[in-house]
């Protein structure tokens, strides 16, 4: 008698696999190409890297590509790229100088921040089971690297600015591991301590055991990111060879350098799923870093408008922040990111990428690094190409530069953030309107992971 249960890999069904796998010769071909080398390597199309080339109809020229390291502050790191091009250009900055502006300084703040936020919500939760799945979301990465625009802005505006030279990287602003598993095991173990008390009726200790809990978790920031500046001496040459110096706190360097620009910047989405309408925004539920700031808010936008926005704030001479998947078909050998460049179909009889809405809602895709857009090539009225400043460092791409495919940014560009101004009166309409609430594990908040 068989015991076998419908769906099981039983022989019969490994038999016929095998023969079919067999009875197609270009397996062997594909075993072997792949044995001592990657899927990646295997699958390349050189004809795809001749039409992404480093020449470009429109492009605003940056200042040197900055770097990351080991840590995932790419959103802050976008953030401040965009904010330096501002600054450079009030300041007359001299060009090709390397300016930077301290992303050790925000990360201090955001980590004190995101850990403050997640504690509150945990208070939130705490009488609940911890395998209650919003409660058991927060628990997972309770604070991590990761963020979104609106958390960039309400950071800037809480703390201001530092020119990096005043406030340096240290060892675990480049190396970050360590930092979030401490700052976690704080969270988690008074998200324990709080369950325990609520169960016990005792809710009035919690908030106590969360001063606590917050001010071990300052301490500890101080410790490995270095205790800023009260006061600093910023100086720069100009254009013209002429040196300046300015006494600053970092709320007196942004409001004098950036001020209320930064209010002016809206996030936009390409979400093309049926749970999120265009022309309408949407919140992220338990997602943010500054208790008080501004919730997080995107306008969901169909792709083409998307494009016009951000080609309208390039068109201006200003950068364009942006969300996407780099997960997908990014040549590591060179600086060409094309969704033609690599042939998963012919040799695996399967592609890795299918209609973008389903690659979101089935968790194949969401975005997972932010950058820069600082070209854009147009060939008759239609972009074929756009030139991504990363910060990865100047050694990978073309100094530190990418390429993607016009139908690259399609697939896998989910978000920009672009000047009010460049957006139509009904975008700008839209913009205005209470926002759609999505839960905490929705795609559009995965740059906070």
């Amino acid at each position: 008698m068989s015991n076998t249960i419908e769906g099981s890999l039983d022989q019969a069904a490994t038999k016929k696999i095998l023969a079919e796998y067999k009875a197609d010769k270009t397996n062997v071909v594909v075993r072997h190409a792949i044995s001592r080398t990657t899927l990646a390597n295997a699958t390349y199309d050189s004809s795809a890297a001749s039409a992404t080339g480093l020449v470009f109809s429109h492009e605003i020229k940056t200042m040197p590509v900055t770097n990351q390291k080991s840590s995932g502050r790419c959103w802050i790191f976008a953030g401040l790229n965009v904010l330096r091009e501002t600054i450079a250009k009030k300041l007359n900055i001299k060009a090709g100088t390397s300016f930077e502006v301290s992303q050790n300084y925000l990360s201090l703040y955001d980590k004190i921040e995101k850990a403050n936020f997640t504690l509150e919500s945990i208070i939130s939760l705490a009488q609940y089971s911890p395998n209650e799945r919003v409660f058991q979301f927060i628990l997972d990465n309770p604070v991590s690297d990761g963020g979104q625009w609106d958390m960039f802005v309400n950071l800037v505006k809480k703390y201001g600015l530092v020119p990096k030279d005043c406030f340096p990287e240290t060892f675990h602003s480049n190396n970050t591991r360590e930092t979030n598993f401490m700052i976690n095991a704080i969270i988690r173990q008074f998200a324990y301590q709080a369950h325990e008390l609520c169960l016990k009726g005792k809710k009035s200790e919690v908030r106590p055991l969360k001063d606590k809990a917050i001010s071990e978790i300052y301490q500890f920031c101080l410790n490995a990111f270095g205790v800023p500046p009260q006061k600093f001496d910023f100086e720069w040459e100009d254009a013209k060879g002429k040196f300046h110096k300015e006494t600053h706190t970092a709320k007196s360097f942004f409001d004098k350098y950036v001020g209320k620009e930064i209010d002016e910047y809206q996030s936009l989405i390409n979400s093309p799923t049926e749970d999120k309408p265009y022309l309408r925004n949407f919140t992220i539920d338990y997602l943010g870093n500054v208790l008080e700031g501004k919730p997080i808010n995107h306008l969901n936008l169909e792709m083409d408008d998307l494009k016009d926005a951000i080609i309208r704030q390039l068109m201006a001479g200003e950068v364009v922040w942006f969300g996407s998947d780099v997960g997908f078909y990014r040549d590591r050998d060179s600086f060409v990111w094309d969704d033609k460049a690599f042939d998963y179909l012919g040799a695996f009889k399967h592609d890795v990428k299918f209609d973008k809405g389903a690659m979101l809602d089935f968790r194949h895709s969401a975005m997972n690094h932010a950058m820069v857009i600082v070209g854009v090539d147009i060939d008759d009225g239609i972009p074929t190409k756009w030139k991504i400043e990363n910060s990865w460092g100047d050694s990978s791409g073309a100094k530190g530069y990418y390429v993607m495919s016009d139908s690259w940014f399609d697939r896998f560009v989910y978000q920009a953030v672009v000047k009010n101004k460049y957006l139509t009166k009904e975008q700008q309409a839209a913009a205005k309107k209470a926002p759609i609430h999505l839960n905490p594990w929705d795609p559009m908040g995965t740059l906070a992971d």
